[in-house]
Order: structure tokens, then C-alpha cells, then sequence
């Protein structure tokens, strides 16, 4: 086998009109168009999706608005802590699918920031705390500072990323 060639302007005029090539550029404009609908909708939907992420944190934020771009979410809106508003951008972060946080969320009452870690293969929360409160026994503070993300002590993954407050 190998390529065959015919002849441009013969054969069936499954397009509907006479000038084939016209048809094929309507037709090429037409889907381009469609998969600019379809992209914006996905766009849309996993926005929708986002914001549940943030509702389901429970976390009070006034003026919410997320703008989601591919692997890139941006976060608008105003929360009374400081905490809070480290704890919505990693429950979108530790989003799959979501590469960047955008954070544009202001605080009425701001605190010193947090540290934020990337859990390693091999880490627990009692190795974190020793790590950076020099007590193993401290774990329970970065539990604490990061729910309702987390919801069991023991259930931490690689590549997570988790709130170390300040001491």
C-alpha cells in the first residue's frame, strides 16, 4: 500500500455546497469554535468544582471568586485570619490537576505567615514537627493547623503540601 491521489473537485458533495474548500474552512472554523465552547465549559466546570473544594473547608470567606486557567487557579475574596486563608489555598493546591494558586485573598486581621511544606516520601507529621519545632511530639499542632484537609494523622501522601505554623 502507500498514498493514493485523486482528484480535488471530483467525488460526492457530502459538504452542501459547490465550493468544496469553503465548506471545509466553514467547517474547520465551525469545530474551532466548538472546541473553544467546549474548553470555556470544562473551564467553567472545574471552577464550580473548585468552589466546592472551598466550601467544603468551612472556612468564611467574603467575596469569593476563583478563576481557573488550565493547571492555574486564582483565589479572590477576604477572610478574617490569616490561617484561613493559608488553608484555601492548600486545599486548592493540593488539588490534582492544579499546578498554581493565585492568592489574592486579603486578611482583616493579619498574623505572622505560616510555613508551607512538601510532604516527602518516608515523612510523618511527628518527623515534620521534629523537623521544624525540634519535638516529635508537637504533631498534633500541624494536624491541627491543617484541617479539614487532613482528617486522620497517619493519612499524609508525597507531594502534599501542609501548613507549619509558626511557634
Amino acid at each position: 500500500m502507500g498514498v493514493f491521489s485523486f482528484l480535488k473537485n471530483a467525488g460526492a458533495k457530502i459538504f452542501g455546497r459547490d465550493n468544496d474548500e469553503a465548506a471545509v474552512k466553514a467547517a474547520a472554523a465551525e469545530s474551532a469554535a466548538k472546541d473553544a465552547r467546549q474548553a470555556e465549559m470544562l473551564e467553567r466546570q472545574r471552577g464550580v468544582l473548585l468552589r466546592s473544594v472551598v466550601d467544603s473547608t468551612g472556612i468564611p470567606i467574603e467575596n469569593l471568586d476563583l478563576n481557573v486557567d488550565k493547571d492555574a487557579v486564582t483565589i479572590y475574596g477576604q477572610v478574617m485570619e490569616q490561617q484561613h486563608k493559608e488553608k484555601l489555598i492548600l486545599a486548592l493546591g493540593n488539588v490534582t490537576g492544579i499546578a498554581t494558586v493565585d492568592d489574592r485573598v486579603t486578611v482583616v486581621n493579619p498574623e505572622p505567615e505560616a510555613d508551607f511544606y512538601e510532604v516527602k516520601s518516608g515523612d510523618s507529621l511527628s518527623k515534620i514537627a521534629k523537623k521544624f519545632y525540634g519535638n516529635a511530639m508537637a504533631y498534633p499542632e500541624i494536624f491541627e493547623a491543617n484541617k479539614p484537609m487532613l482528617k486522620d494523622v497517619d493519612k499524609i501522601y508525597p507531594g502534599q503540601m501542609l501548613r507549619i505554623p509558626k511557634k
